[in-house]
């Protein structure tokens, strides 16, 4: 489908562009969401009539977003999940969530914002960008822990699953040790049952001297 751009869209194009995109990109996204509208002889007069409006409109929606921008950038939000001793949640963390962490932080994130590859299922911090308008992009941090106090410890730089990890090695090696250990002790019985064997054999022998 072929479609007139009513604003700056990632790599499709800048405003009046007339770009083909498939059908369900632009049925599902861009004319719901007023991004764009049907390259039609009709809607290419309407979009040039209004085209001075769309830049102007633009042009405030880009301002308000890059005052948002200047607080917003290099924020922290913290969200509290269940995960087990290497670090995997129990579930994952959405755009949704994310969107949901900035907003209790006093700032209007929509989901579709959130420039996420694939949810999150692992603990710790966790950058990337939020796209406030098409033109105007910060970075955050979303710090995914158990807890608060963990929060605050991975915060300051600890990587709570390598701590993990090295507590499950030092108890492998010290189980390590203690069947070294026994293994030894149980060499050193063997060794005294022989000694045994053979200082009562020659008694016997002894004995059968004397017999004779």
């Amino acid at each position: 489908m072929q479609v007139i751009l009513l604003e700056r869209i990632g790599k499709l194009g800048q405003m009046g562009d007339v770009v083909t995109v498939k059908d369900g990109f632009a049925r599902n996204y861009l004319l719901p969401q007023k991004k764009a509208m049907r390259a039609t002889k009709a809607n290419m007069e309407v979009f040039e009539n209004q085209r001075a409006q769309l830049e102007a409109r633009n042009l405030e929606l880009k301002s308000e977003a890059e005052k948002v921008g200047e607080k917003l950038d290099g924020q922290s939000a913290i969200i509290i999940r269940q995960a087990g001793d290497t670090g995997q949640l129990y579930g994952s963390v959405s755009t949704r969530d994310i969107a949901q962490a900035l907003t209790e932080l006093g700032f209007t994130v929509a989901r579709t914002q959130v420039l996420l590859d694939r949810p999150i299922k692992a603990l710790g911090l966790h950058e990337m960008q939020i796209r406030l308008h098409p033109e105007v992009e910060v970075k955050v941090t979303i710090n995914v822990a158990r807890t608060e106090e963990e929060a605050e410890r991975q915060a300051r730089g600890e990587d709570l699953t390598i701590v993990e990890e090295e507590t499950l090695e030092l108890e492998t090696f010290s189980e390590d040790d203690d069947g070294e250990a026994r293994g030894a002790d149980d060499t050193a019985s063997t060794s005294d049952n022989v000694s045994d064997g053979n200082d009562n054999s020659d008694g016997k022998e002894g004995g059968s001297e004397q017999a004779s």
